[in-house]
């Protein structure tokens, strides 16, 4: 049997961009992306915390050391700068092999997106 599990979460980031004309998605600074193991392309579920609002959508890799968080196309229309987002994925697994699985889950400092 295969269960979903969260694989990866960004807990309590802050939106820096909204950009209603562009391809949907999200930018995401490289450094987040990597401490949380998540990758360009991937799907995730982002948790509005100001609004409740609750959407998927799929990453593009953002400046390193930037601190971007930028909600693309019609995501945009979810969000507002300086709202608190959590990014979730999630990963298919074993029922087993899920049992042991470690989640990376990162706490950045919400006022600057920087890993504290």
């Amino acid at each position: 049997m295969l269960i979903q599990v969260i694989k990866s979460k960004l807990h309590r980031v802050t939106v820096t961009e909204a950009n209603l004309n562009y391809i949907g998605s999200i930018t995401i600074d490289e450094n987040l992306m990597d401490a949380a193991n998540i990758i360009e392309g991937e799907k995730v579920h982002i948790v509005n915390n100001n609004n409740g609002e609750r959407f998927e959508t799929y990453v593009i890799k953002g400046a390193r050391n930037s601190g971007v968080i930028c909600l693309n196309g019609a995501a945009a229309r979810k969000v507002q700068l300086g709202d608190v987002v959590i990014v979730m994925s999630y990963a298919l697994m074993d029922f087993e092999e899920a049992k042991n699985f470690k989640p990376s889950i990162v706490f950045p400092d919400t006022a600057t997106n920087k890993i504290l």
